[in-house]
C-alpha cells in the first residue's frame, strides 16, 4: 500500500472517492482492463489479484498497527501503576 498517491491521476480515471484508498493506484488499470474487456470474469486476473492483495495487506497493517497502540497503552498504564 502506497499513503500518498497521486490524486490528480485518480480523478482523471474517474475513480469513486470511496476507493482512493492506499491501493487506489492499482485500481486505475484494473478498472482500464475491465472496460476494455466488458467486464469479462476471465480476463483481468492478475490486476484483480494484485487489487486484492493490497487491500488485503493493507488490513494486515491496521491490525498490527491496532495490537502495537494497545500494547503501548497497556505499558502506560502499566507505568502509571
Amino acid at each position: 500500500p502506497i499513503a500518498d498517491q497521486d490524486k490528480q491521476a485518480l480523478a482523471d480515471a474517474k475513480v469513486p472517492l470511496a476507493f482512493r484508498d492506499t491501493c487506489g493506484h492499482l485500481l486505475i488499470p484494473l478498472n482500464k482492463c475491465r472496460r476494455e474487456t466488458w467486464w469479462n470474469p476471465n480476463k483481468c486476473g492478475h490486476y484483480r489479484h494484485t487489487y486484492e492483495e493490497c487491500l488485503y495487506n493493507s488490513y494486515l497493517q491496521r491490525c498490527e498497527a491496532k495490537v502495537q497502540e494497545k500494547e503501548v497503552l497497556k505499558a502506560m498504564a502499566a507505568a502509571e501503576e
